[in-house]
């Protein structure tokens, strides 16, 4: 069984303009094949043209290009039990 990844580098406030790209970082404290999920409000995200995850070893990094003011909202990243909100 995997041990547990705990979120060692919570998610930080983002404000910009309309328009400019929003990013969105957390670091794990370990690579975690477990699912790790990002939302917006309640609504999973997924990867496309508007929003942009990537994983780089323990970094999590959610980028919403050209952000609208409907995307105004809590972010939140799930790993696990942990969670981190900004």
């Amino acid at each position: 069984k995997e041990p547990e990844a705990t979120i060692v580098e919570k998610l930080k406030d983002v404000t910009l303009y309309e328009g400019e790209d929003a990013v969105f970082e957390c670091r794990l404290s370990r690579e975690t094949t477990r699912d790790a999920q990002w939302f917006l409000g309640d609504v999973p995200l997924q990867s496309n043209e508007m929003n942009e995850i990537q994983v780089q070893g323990t970094r999590h990094t959610l980028t919403l290009r050209k952000v609208t003011l409907e995307d105004c909202g809590p972010i939140s990243f799930k790993v696990g039990q942990h969670t981190s909100a900004a």
